[in-house]
């Protein structure tokens, strides 16, 4: 595989002293920039076109892909093979690491893979239990939790040393990121969290779902009185509902996501409750893009993917920057071809909904 060159995006964004990772996300969030990122809803398949699909839905509209690790303890194509197949094609992925599946061995070998590969971004997850997935029966590792597994990529990166003490030869730059739930109890022992997460290693954090936000603000209050907001990146979850049954669903389902009777009432009372879903997280993206200390917002569209693109234009959050968009490696025939059909069709003016039609496979987005 050829390396990529820079674009002009990139050129205005160099790497500075301080970063720890050549990373387009730490980049854009050294700088000052509100950030973008998103989930790419992982495929249970082995064909690597799928994830070129999923990944082109996104493309132009975000600073970094979320390739999940055995999300809700189910199995699908795993997060370092996501990264792998990602990087081939230009995009900066975000490496998810769940300590359920694999121990300390297996997890320092893969962050010395994906960084080889080009990934420079690692979230640190614990992960749900097995009892929580489809395959209960499965033996849980947790040899690690994501304090620890925080502490030991921040080893090896810094010290440029194995858990064991033995010699790396070239560390792993990496841009180590943790999540937040702010809206689950206790809610006053969530900014403490945060700050042993800061004290274990991480330099980003990405949180669960936001539907209220009064609590986000009482929340962002204690981390801003701590400084906390000054020591990371701190990214709040967003998404669209696809109807008020679903919010009631995932209520009561889903912990830790606080869903207020007011945004089902408004679902309820909408025509088209899709659309109010749509129109709920884009006002939701712009009180989080003006609220102090939030440096960005992590859109998560489960089975709505394709919304992504049109929540992130329609709600004017990146105030004219335009996230990188990625250079295809020409032997990915399935990537080439959506940015050819998406260039000669729409031509310089996308419209958001027009090249999710043209980049993607409909058949495929699930």
């Amino acid at each position: 595989m050829g390396f990529l060159t820079l674009d002009e995006n990139e050129k205005q964004l160099p790497p500075l002293p301080g970063h720890t990772s050549r990373g387009r996300l730490e980049r854009v969030l050294r700088a000052g920039e509100f950030a973008i990122t998103a989930e790419l809803n992982p495929p249970d398949s082995a064909d690597p076109n799928e994830v070129f699909e999923r990944g082109a839905i996104f493309d132009g509209w975000i600073d970094g892909i979320n390739a999940t690790d055995g999300s809700g303890a189910n199995c699908h194509m795993s997060s370092v093979s996501i990264c792998a197949l990602l990087t081939r094609v230009g995009y900066s992925p975000i490496m998810q690491i769940s300590c359920r599946d694999h121990n300390r061995i297996a997890i320092q070998g893969n962050v010395l893979g994906a960084a080889a590969m080009g990934v420079n971004n690692i979230l640190c997850l614990t992960g749900d239990g097995v009892q929580a997935g489809d395959q209960p029966g499965a033996k849980p590792v947790f040899d690690l939790d994501c304090m620890s597994l925080l502490q030991t990529i921040r080893q090896m990166r810094d010290d440029g040393r194995f858990l064991s003490g033995r010699a790396i030869t070239s560390p792993p730059q990496v841009f180590l990121g943790a999540a937040i739930n702010p809206f689950a109890p206790p809610y006053d022992f969530r900014p403490l969290r945060l700050a042993k997460k800061i004290e274990a290693g991480a330099q980003f954090v990405q949180s669960q779902y936001c539907f209220d936000i009064p609590m986000l603000e009482r929340y962002m209050q204690d981390v801003r009185d701590r400084e906390l907001d000054k020591k990371c990146f701190i990214l709040i979850g967003v998404g669209p509902l696809a109807s008020a049954r679903a919010a009631r669903w995932i209520r009561s389902n889903v912990p830790g996501i606080h869903i207020p009777d007011s945004i089902i009432e408004r679902m309820e009372g909408a025509d088209d409750q899709k659309l109010e879903g749509k129109k709920i997280c884009i006002e939701m993206l712009q009180q989080v893009r003006e609220m102090k200390g939030v440096s960005g917002a992590h859109v998560m569209a489960y089975r709505q993917e394709e919304l992504v693109a049109e929540i992130v234009h329609e709600s004017g959050v990146l105030k004219g920057r335009k996230p990188w968009t990625r250079e295809a490696n020409p032997g990915f025939e399935a990537v080439v071809e959506a940015t050819d059909n998406t260039k000669e069709n729409l031509g310089e003016t996308i419209n958001p909904s027009e090249a999710v039609a043209a980049a993607s496979d409909e058949e495929h987005v699930v």
